[in-house]
This record gives C-alpha cells, structure tokens and sequence, in this order.
C-alpha cells in the first residue's frame, strides 16, 4: 500500500502525521505559521478575584487542548501586562512587545473581571498584536457573564475560550459528553457519561447486578442511546432517552444475538447485527421502534459495528469475518457495493466515523501479535492509513470528537482499562477516568 499522504487528506486530518512532520501541516493549515497566543493571568476586582484561579486555569486549559494554537510561556511576558485596552497607553503597556521576541506573540488575550448585579462579568479581549496601533488590533471585544462562582468563573472562560477558537475555525468541545461503560459489579455493567473533560462523571443507566449494558451508540440530535444488554436473556438492543432517562420502544427480533447498534443521521433508523433467522449474526436495519426490520447482508460470517456515515448517510462501515480474521468493510446504506477496507493482515475493529464523513479512526492488531490493538485512522476512499498509538498497552475503541481534532479511545496502559483522549496526531495524551474499569466511550455534542 502506498503510505504517501496526500495534500487533501492532510489537510482533512488536521495534523494527522508523524510528530517530525507534524509543524509543516501546521504551518500549511494556518497559511503559514502556527499562530502563538499570549494569555494574560486575568484579575478581577473585589470578590471576583476568589475565582480567577478557576478562570485562568480553564481558559489555558481550552485553548492549549485544541491543538490548533501554540501559547507563549507566560516567563517571556513583558512587566506590564494590559487588563483593558486603555492600558496600552495610560500605563506603559506597549502592544509591540507582544509580537516581538521573546515573546513572539501573534495574539493577546486579556480582560478582568468584576461582580456587577450579582453577576460575575468578564471583559475579554483578543488582539492581533502584529498590528501596528492597538487601535486596529482589536479581534474580539465582549462581555461574559455567569455565575459568581467557580463553576460560573469556568463556563464564562469556556465561552471566552470559544470565542476565540472560533476564529481559527476551530469548535470548542465544552458542552460536548462522552458516553462509556463501567464496570460496576462481578456481573454489571452501566452506561455512564461526563463532560469532555472527565469532570461530572455520572451514571446513565442503573439497571443493578445481573445486568451488563455496553456498546452505547448516541443519535446525532443527542436526545437517544442505544446499547447492547445481556441480562437471563440473549444480547438485546435498547434504546434509551437522554431527556427523560427512561427507555423507550424497540422490538428486538426472534433472535439469539440482537447487539451493536447505530443511529442513521436522520435519526429515523437503526443499524445492528442480528442472528435472525438463526443464521450468522449480520446485519439489519429497522424503524426507530424496530418495525419495518430489513436485511442488509447475508453471508456465512459474523459481521458487527455498524456506523453510519454522519455527514452523507449514505454509506455504512462495519467489522466482518467474511474472508478470515475481522476485518473493516464499507457498504451503501441498500447493503450494496460492499468492498473490504482494511489489508487483511492482524484483526481490525471498532470503526467511527469522522464528522465530515471521509477519514474513520479503528482498532487494528497490524503488526503486533494478536490482541495487541493500536488506534489507527484511514481515508476511506483512498484506503490510505497512519498509526496513532504504538505499543503503549492495549488501545482500542476510538471515537472522533465533534471538532474532527481529537479522539477518545479506551486503553490499558496504566494497567486497568480506562478512557482516554488524545489530538489526532497522537499527541496530548490524557486520561479522563481512574476509578474502576472503563471502556467503549463514544463522544457526542
């Protein structure tokens, strides 16, 4: 296979490369060079000072998370740092001394904060800083609000964070939650979810011993979860409001195997593999509430992990035993123009969809002996692939984030399984969840 990446798969995977050429897609997605921001420690007066610990941590931790912008260490910041932009000239603050060395700066993000009303109030500024007054410098100039606590403190520099994302056409996370499954019992397993963080870990379903629910799936609206539950009874597929914490309608059919399911984008359908017919388990499509059940492949193999691509609709991809091992296929949404994906060489799992519908990220034991799963993300037209993770543990289950720029995966490199992220090149590696076993995450918006 041709490991060549091309120019516009580069640019789809962001920065999708080994780390020694991972500055020149950088620099060729940011026209150029990779923007360096200034971050000021922001004050606030009176009692809002309490919070700008929370504040400041959160609003570095935002933007150094999104991989898209390199931060200048704050021991290269000239003495006098600006909180509002009349300090560029009513107190020494010179805006060229941002851009030029030490600090190199091409933004500046600054601001204080106040209790006013009751309300804690942030002033934000981004300044582009290689402008040649500060009075054509300005970028973002806003006002936040939120509560006069830490959490408010966090969600206001969430959203000051965002803001300034955005205008490197990257989307912040906050808000987003990952789905996963824990461990709970000998024989139990729950659905649990938290923010995109790791904080707010919090049950989903509390069906008790006996239970095990695993392989969650969420609708593209967010309103509904689907998961696999072995309970006396053989594997069936559930689905479960996220609005009401109640399940809904979904007649399995007359099956020893029913598992795995995934939402179409519309939200109309569900994709799952079944043994209907006492036959391998393959796959079928049904109604939101199971009616109107179709087969979509019938062959003498297990085939599982079905997913909808969630731009297009169109197109589903899916791990089958057809020609050995298991391996990645792609099919249309009919079950027609199946095609194989991956090499055939190792087993090759757990595949996800980008959000724009061309790249999937995948489990594969290529090269390692079996068992041995590392993440690896592919072009699903061009067949083209790169490794993310190498060795470190057994690493499996990636999901995409909604910003297409990072992935969670489950892994046991600090010797229990847990949830972690990472960028999609592989760096920024960080553990979310410590307590117990966790697996199978799914992120949704």
């Amino acid at each position: 296979m041709n490991k060549t990446i091309p120019a516009l798969f580069l640019l789809l995977l962001t920065a999708l490369v080994a780390p020694s050429q991972q500055s020149d897609i950088l620099v060729k997605l940011t026209g150029g060079q990779v923007p360096v921001i200034a971050i000021t420690d922001m004050r606030g007066t009176g009692d809002a000072q309490t919070h700008m610990g929370v504040f400041n941590r959160t609003l570095f931790d935002e933007i150094d998370n999104s991989g898209m912008l390199k931060i200048a260490p704050k021991s290269m910041y000239p003495l006098s740092v600006p909180q509002r932009p009349q300090d560029f000239s009513a107190r020494g603050a010179v805006m060229a001394d941002w851009a030029k060395p030490p600090v190199a700066a091409n933004y500046l993000a600054f601001g204080y904060t106040a209790i006013q009303e009751g309300r804690l109030v942030l002033m934000g500024y981004l300044y582009d800083v290689k402008q040649p007054d500060a009075a054509n410098a300005q970028v973002i100039g806003k006002l936040y609000f939120g509560d006069p606590t830490a959490e408010g403190a966090r969600s206001v520099a969430q959203e000051f964070a965002a803001d300034i994302l955005a205008r490197f056409g990257v989307k912040s996370l906050a808000g987003s939650k990952i789905y996963f499954v824990r461990q709970m019992g000998r024989d139990s397993k729950e659905i649990w979810q938290m923010d995109y963080d790791g904080s707010n870990q919090r049950p989903v379903t509390q069906y008790g011993p006996g239970y095990t629910s695993f392989m969650p799936s969420v609708s593209k609206d967010n309103t509904k979860l689907a998961f696999t539950q072995l309970s006396q009874k053989n594997p069936a597929v559930i689905v479960y409001s996220l609005e009401t914490n109640r399940k809904l309608p979904f007649v399995n059919p007359q099956a020893s195997v029913n598992s795995s399911a995934d939402f179409t984008p519309d939200g109309q359908n569900i994709i799952f593999s079944s043994s209907l017919g006492a036959g391998f388990a393959n796959l079928f499509m049904a109604g939101i509430d199971g009616s109107g059940i179709r087969r979509l492949t019938s062959v003498r193999a297990v085939e599982t992990e079905p997913k909808v691509n969630p731009k297009t609709g169109q197109e589903v991809v899916f791990t089958s035993g057809r020609s050995g091992p298991p391996q990645l296929y792609k099919m249309s949404i009919d079950g027609a123009d199946i095609e194989r994906l991956t090499s055939g060489e190792g087993d090759a799992v757990n595949p996800s969809w980008h959000p724009e519908g061309q790249l999937i990220t995948f489990a594969w034991t290529r090269g390692f002996e079996p068992g041995n799963f590392n993440i690896f993300v592919m072009d699903v037209t061009k067949k083209e692939y790169i490794q993310l993770t190498h060795g470190v543990g057994r690493n499996e289950n990636p999901t995409w984030a909604p910003d297409g720029r990072h992935i969670v995966f489950c892994s046991n490199r600090s010797g229990t399984p847990q949830i972690w992220t990472m960028l999609a090149d592989g760096t920024q590696v960080k553990r979310l969840t410590s307590q117990g076993s966790n697996t199978m995450p799914v992120w949704s918006k």
